[in-house]
């Protein structure tokens, strides 16, 4: 996994700005230095002996005009320290060190190592996403005594050396109001697990542990279990993608037993098996606070709630359950149809990717009428069928607070998209609507475009429809001619799939028109789609009339991508 490299530049004059440090401590102080230390203890001794007014005139005119050598110094490592950071592109905020993602080097850490002595109230430090920095830690954890109001560390993606992981381990004593540990995409964190949580102590004041894709071993997996028990303010636990912990998940769930206050678990992708949800039921009832539940990519989950899943029912605070790709078995989706429903507090379901369902849930689907709080409803590649798709198409007319509803990858909707948006025109939430690869035919985007014309849909941001090869040109015309009803818009899709291509027809000029009236679009998806040449004209001259910023994606054919007008 990899983030993109952002660097900054500066061009011309740069107008003054204050010292970094002097913004940094703008509400802590600095420790004193020897030479104010000695000042003090001499203004104490001179209180006994006093000079004439003239001499103590001259004394004090001397002293004003030779600064003490420490506080030269201590100005001058000030300026290179702010320089380091505008380097960086990045500020100093209060309490705050956030270095993620600057493409430290060796070098850079050094620079790092001699500021960490300025900042004795630091209670933030983020060096995540830094590659080259792997090998040199131990030179920041010799620091940390100095910062031992630390609370959030961050060293995700450093490519942590063993050496590194064990000068981490030798170092967290030094802070003991760490609050929030990430160690993320590090592998080699696995097998080396406890060299670095072996210190924590039982009261620990650690909220939030990431551990995910580190390469965690089967042993690493009992040791979380092992520690869970000493950190009862843990909230946030995330062990995702560690394919080899599902072995240990036994003293895992008895561990949590212990985390009364836990409020996120994430498995995801963690091999876990049919016999995980039995093990992890028996530890639920002892989450009632649990908010996030995040089970997905687990495939050989299949089958496991089948008899495994009353106790996830107790979670009666749980706002977001996501078991995408898992595989779930029609006896799963009859369990959970008891289950789900329950939930009453849920906010998010990602039933995804999970093609067995399709035939089978139409009960669990239609009783999701009873989560009248459902923000996000994902059902995308789910094989639905008829009878499912109605079925979720009349539930969704109770579901008044959904923003985000994709139910891609569902051909049965082709042809019967009516149904859904018969329920829809009473939603007022809607943002997000993703129905890529439906199957769709013109007379869906007729009855689309009709619902929009009535003002339904106001909200929506994001419409996805690409994908959908059947729509023909008189189809697209309706639609764009419709579509600057949308004035929240931002994001359109109606790509072609990679394996055609086809000439845009006169629709276009449609699409242009209802454009130039919607204010916060930027992004319009037309990949495959090849713009004849009196066409890529009257895309330029909208260009030079409109100056917007709006990014027409083509793909290999075309590329259009205007500056917008400030």
């Amino acid at each position: 996994m990899s983030q993109r490299r952002k660097k900054n530049s500066s061009d011309g004059e740069t107008k003054p700005r204050t010292s970094f440090v002097n913004k940094f401590f703008r509400s802590s102080k600095l420790r004193p230095t020897k030479a104010e230390s000695r000042k003090k203890s001499n203004d104490l001794e001179a209180a006994d002996f006093q000079p004439s007014d003239d001499a103590q005139k001259t004394e004090n005119i001397l002293d004003a005009a030779k600064p003490l050598p420490s506080e030269m110094e201590l100005g001058s490592r000030m300026e290179k320290n702010e320089q380091f950071l505008q380097k960086l592109g990045r500020k100093a905020v209060n309490k705050c060190l956030d270095l993620n993602n600057c493409g430290l080097t060796t070098t850079d850490v050094r620079e790092v190592v001699a500021l960490l002595p300025l900042l004795p109230d630091l209670e933030k430090l983020d060096i995540s996403w830094n590659d080259l920095i792997g090998g040199t830690l131990r030179s920041v954890t010799q620091q940390m005594h100095l910062v031992s109001k630390l609370k959030i560390l961050r060293l995700g993606s450093c490519r942590l050396t063993t050496d590194d992981v064990r000068a981490l381990g030798e170092a967290l004593e030094a802070i003991p109001e760490l609050e929030e540990l990430n160690l993320s995409w590090n592998s080699k964190v696995g097998g080396n697990l406890p060299l670095i949580l072996q210190k924590f102590q039982e009261g620990s004041k650690i909220q939030t542990l990431e551990l995910v894709d580190c390469d965690l071993t089967s042993e690493d997996g009992a040791f979380v279990g092992q520690l869970l028990p000493m950190m009862q303010n843990l909230e946030v636990l995330d062990l995702s993608i560690n394919r080899n912990i599902g072995g240990s998940l036994n003293s895992i769930a008895q561990g949590l037993k212990s985390t009364s206050n836990l409020k996120v678990l994430k498995l995801h992708s963690c091999g876990l098996s049919q016999k995980s949800v039995r093990i992890l039921d028996a530890a639920f009832r002892y989450l009632c606070e649990l908010r996030r539940l995040d089970l997905s990519c687990n495939k050989e989950l299949g089958g496991g709630f089948e008899d495994s899943s009353a106790q996830l029912a107790t979670l009666e605070h749980l706002e977001v359950l996501d078991l995408h790709q898992c595989s779930l078995t029609v006896d799963d989706v009859m369990s959970l149809t008891q289950v789900i429903p329950l939930l009453s507090s849920l906010q998010e379901l990602d039933l995804s990717a999970n093609k067995k369902m399709g035939g089978s849930s139409e009960n669990l689907l239609s009783r999701l009428r009873f989560l009248p709080a459902l923000k996000s409803l994902l059902i995308n590649n789910c094989a639905l069928q008829s009878e499912t798709f109605t079925a979720l198409a009349e539930a969704s007319a109770h579901l008044p607070a959904l923003e985000v509803f994709d139910l891609s990858w569902n051909k049965c909707i082709g042809g019967n998209l009516k149904l859904l948006l018969e329920t829809l025109k009473f939603s007022e939430s809607l943002q997000v609507l993703r129905l890529s690869s439906c199957s769709l035919v013109t007379e869906d985007v007729a009855v689309l475009a009709s619902l929009i014309q009535t003002g339904h849909l106001a909200k929506l941001q994001k419409l996805i429809l690409s994908y959908n090869d059947s729509i023909c040109d008189t189809g697209w015309a309706i639609f764009c001619q419709n579509m600057w009803f949308l004035k929240e818009l931002t994001e359109l899709d109606i790509s072609l799939r990679p394996s055609t291509s086809r000439d845009c027809g006169q629709w276009f000029r449609h699409l242009l028109c209802a454009v130039t009236t919607l204010p916060k679009i930027t992004e319009i998806g037309m990949k495959r789609w090849i713009l004849p040449a009196t066409q890529e004209e009257e895309l330029e001259r909208f260009h030079q009339d409109h100056r917007c910023s709006i990014h027409f994606d083509l793909g290999e054919f075309q590329e259009a991508d205007f500056p917008r007008l400030n």
